[in-house]
Protein backbone atom coordinates (compact mmCIF):
# COMPACT_ATOMS: atom_id res chain seq x y z
CA UNK A 1 0.00 0.00 0.00
CA UNK A 2 1.47 3.32 -1.08
CA UNK A 3 0.88 6.32 1.12
CA UNK A 4 1.86 9.91 0.59
CA UNK A 5 3.31 11.22 3.85
CA UNK A 6 4.17 14.77 4.78
CA UNK A 7 7.01 15.40 2.31
CA UNK A 8 9.31 16.74 5.04
CA UNK A 9 9.45 13.19 6.49
CA UNK A 10 11.05 12.03 3.23
CA UNK A 11 14.12 14.20 3.70
CA UNK A 12 17.26 12.07 3.65
CA UNK A 13 19.70 10.00 1.64
CA UNK A 14 18.41 7.22 -0.64
CA UNK A 15 20.05 4.49 -2.69
CA UNK A 16 18.43 3.46 -5.95
CA UNK A 17 17.31 -0.17 -5.71
CA UNK A 18 18.44 -1.88 -8.95
CA UNK A 19 16.16 -4.87 -8.34
CA UNK A 20 13.09 -2.64 -8.51
CA UNK A 21 14.28 0.09 -10.89
CA UNK A 22 14.35 0.21 -14.68
CA UNK A 23 16.55 2.59 -16.67
CA UNK A 24 15.38 2.23 -20.26
CA UNK A 25 15.27 3.77 -23.70
CA UNK A 26 13.25 3.64 -26.91
CA UNK A 27 14.59 4.26 -30.42
CA UNK A 28 12.72 4.29 -33.73
CA UNK A 29 14.01 1.47 -35.95
CA UNK A 30 13.79 1.46 -39.76
CA UNK A 31 11.29 4.33 -39.44
CA UNK A 32 8.46 1.87 -38.79
CA UNK A 33 8.78 0.47 -35.28
CA UNK A 34 10.28 1.09 -31.86
CA UNK A 35 13.07 -0.88 -30.24
CA UNK A 36 13.16 -0.79 -26.45
CA UNK A 37 16.14 -1.49 -24.29
CA UNK A 38 17.37 -1.14 -20.75
CA UNK A 39 20.55 -1.23 -18.71
CA UNK A 40 20.95 -4.06 -16.23
CA UNK A 41 23.89 -2.71 -14.18
CA UNK A 42 23.67 0.71 -12.56
CA UNK A 43 23.83 2.49 -9.23
CA UNK A 44 22.49 5.76 -8.04
CA UNK A 45 21.76 7.98 -5.09
CA UNK A 46 19.20 10.60 -4.22
CA UNK A 47 19.23 13.29 -1.59
CA UNK A 48 15.65 14.36 -1.03
CA UNK A 49 14.73 17.55 0.77
CA UNK A 50 10.99 17.41 1.41
CA UNK A 51 10.87 20.94 2.82
CA UNK A 52 12.77 22.47 -0.11
CA UNK A 53 12.80 20.26 -3.24
CA UNK A 54 15.25 22.66 -4.93
CA UNK A 55 17.90 21.30 -2.55
CA UNK A 56 17.34 17.70 -3.71
CA UNK A 57 20.02 15.98 -5.80
CA UNK A 58 20.41 12.85 -7.91
CA UNK A 59 23.30 10.87 -9.35
CA UNK A 60 23.33 7.83 -11.60
CA UNK A 61 26.16 5.64 -12.92
CA UNK A 62 25.28 3.19 -15.71
CA UNK A 63 27.51 0.38 -16.96
CA UNK A 64 27.16 0.62 -20.75
CA UNK A 65 28.19 -3.00 -21.30
CA UNK A 66 24.95 -4.02 -19.52
CA UNK A 67 22.69 -2.85 -22.36
CA UNK A 68 19.88 -5.32 -23.07
CA UNK A 69 17.47 -5.02 -26.00
CA UNK A 70 16.48 -8.67 -26.12
CA UNK A 71 18.79 -9.35 -29.06
CA UNK A 72 22.39 -10.47 -28.43
CA UNK A 73 23.46 -9.35 -31.92
CA UNK A 74 21.94 -5.88 -31.50
CA UNK A 75 23.39 -5.57 -27.98
CA UNK A 76 26.83 -6.48 -29.36
CA UNK A 77 26.48 -3.81 -32.03
CA UNK A 78 25.47 -1.21 -29.42
CA UNK A 79 28.56 -2.07 -27.34
CA UNK A 80 30.85 -1.73 -30.39
CA UNK A 81 32.77 1.26 -31.74
CA UNK A 82 29.71 2.15 -33.88
CA UNK A 83 27.78 3.17 -30.76
CA UNK A 84 28.75 3.01 -27.06
CA UNK A 85 32.46 2.06 -27.41
CA UNK A 86 32.17 0.27 -24.07
CA UNK A 87 35.86 -0.69 -23.99
CA UNK A 88 36.83 2.99 -24.05
CA UNK A 89 33.78 4.50 -22.29
CA UNK A 90 32.44 1.94 -19.79
CA UNK A 91 30.09 4.33 -17.95
CA UNK A 92 27.32 6.79 -18.67
CA UNK A 93 26.67 9.23 -15.82
CA UNK A 94 24.07 11.74 -14.74
CA UNK A 95 24.68 14.39 -12.06
CA UNK A 96 21.87 16.74 -11.16
CA UNK A 97 22.45 20.48 -11.10
CA UNK A 98 18.95 21.55 -10.09
CA UNK A 99 15.50 20.39 -9.04
CA UNK A 100 12.12 22.05 -8.89
CA UNK A 101 8.57 21.24 -7.84
CA UNK A 102 6.11 21.78 -10.69
CA UNK A 103 2.97 21.27 -8.62
CA UNK A 104 1.11 18.21 -7.43
CA UNK A 105 3.32 15.14 -7.77
CA UNK A 106 5.34 16.57 -10.68
CA UNK A 107 9.00 17.55 -10.46
CA UNK A 108 11.78 18.47 -12.87
CA UNK A 109 15.42 17.56 -12.42
CA UNK A 110 18.12 19.15 -14.55
CA UNK A 111 21.67 17.95 -14.75
CA UNK A 112 24.63 16.82 -16.79
CA UNK A 113 24.49 13.60 -18.82
CA UNK A 114 27.85 12.21 -19.91
CA UNK A 115 28.05 9.68 -22.76
CA UNK A 116 31.25 8.86 -24.69
CA UNK A 117 33.09 11.48 -22.65
CA UNK A 118 30.74 14.25 -23.84
CA UNK A 119 28.70 16.11 -21.21
CA UNK A 120 25.49 17.91 -22.14
CA UNK A 121 22.54 19.20 -20.11
CA UNK A 122 19.52 16.95 -19.63
CA UNK A 123 16.09 17.71 -18.18
CA UNK A 124 14.06 14.86 -16.68
CA UNK A 125 10.38 15.28 -15.86
CA UNK A 126 9.43 13.10 -12.89
CA UNK A 127 6.23 12.05 -11.21
CA UNK A 128 6.38 11.14 -7.52
CA UNK A 129 4.60 7.80 -7.15
CA UNK A 130 4.56 7.80 -3.37
CA UNK A 131 6.38 6.48 -0.34
CA UNK A 132 5.85 3.38 1.77
CA UNK A 133 7.53 1.03 4.21
CA UNK A 134 8.06 -2.34 2.51
CA UNK A 135 7.59 -5.72 4.27
CA UNK A 136 11.31 -5.75 5.19
CA UNK A 137 11.14 -2.43 7.03
CA UNK A 138 12.74 -0.34 4.26
CA UNK A 139 11.40 3.14 3.67
CA UNK A 140 10.94 3.50 -0.09
CA UNK A 141 10.09 6.26 -2.52
CA UNK A 142 9.12 5.84 -6.15
CA UNK A 143 9.39 8.09 -9.20
CA UNK A 144 8.62 7.69 -12.89
CA UNK A 145 10.45 9.91 -15.33
CA UNK A 146 11.07 10.62 -18.96
CA UNK A 147 13.36 12.67 -21.14
CA UNK A 148 14.37 12.89 -24.79
CA UNK A 149 17.80 13.32 -26.29
CA UNK A 150 19.29 13.57 -29.74
CA UNK A 151 21.97 10.89 -29.68
CA UNK A 152 24.07 12.77 -32.25
CA UNK A 153 24.71 15.51 -29.65
CA UNK A 154 26.75 12.94 -27.69
CA UNK A 155 28.64 11.67 -30.73
CA UNK A 156 26.37 8.66 -31.36
CA UNK A 157 26.12 9.16 -35.11
CA UNK A 158 26.31 5.69 -36.71
CA UNK A 159 23.44 5.01 -39.07
CA UNK A 160 22.47 3.32 -42.34
CA UNK A 161 20.38 4.85 -45.11
CA UNK A 162 17.24 2.98 -46.13
CA UNK A 163 16.33 2.32 -49.77
CA UNK A 164 12.93 3.87 -49.19
CA UNK A 165 14.43 7.01 -47.61
CA UNK A 166 15.24 7.82 -44.04
CA UNK A 167 17.61 6.00 -41.73
CA UNK A 168 17.78 2.77 -39.78
CA UNK A 169 18.08 4.37 -36.31
CA UNK A 170 16.36 7.55 -35.14
CA UNK A 171 18.40 10.43 -33.78
CA UNK A 172 15.73 11.05 -31.12
CA UNK A 173 15.94 8.64 -28.20
CA UNK A 174 13.34 8.50 -25.44
CA UNK A 175 14.71 7.81 -21.97
CA UNK A 176 12.50 6.19 -19.34
CA UNK A 177 13.09 5.93 -15.61
CA UNK A 178 11.05 3.82 -13.19
CA UNK A 179 12.85 4.38 -9.88
CA UNK A 180 12.52 2.77 -6.48
CA UNK A 181 14.92 4.10 -3.85
CA UNK A 182 15.53 2.99 -0.26
CA UNK A 183 16.21 5.46 2.55
CA UNK A 184 19.62 4.96 4.08
CA UNK A 185 20.15 4.88 7.86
Amino acid sequence: MTTTPDLTTLTGEYAIDPAHTTIGFTARHAMVTNVKGKFLDFSGALHLDGADPTRSTASLDITMDSVDTGSADRDGHLKSSDFFKTDEFPKMTFRSTGAEALGGDDYRVTGDLTILGTTKPLTIDLEFNGAAKDPFGNERVGFEGKAEIKRSEWGLTWNAALETGGFLVSDKIKLNFDISAIKQA
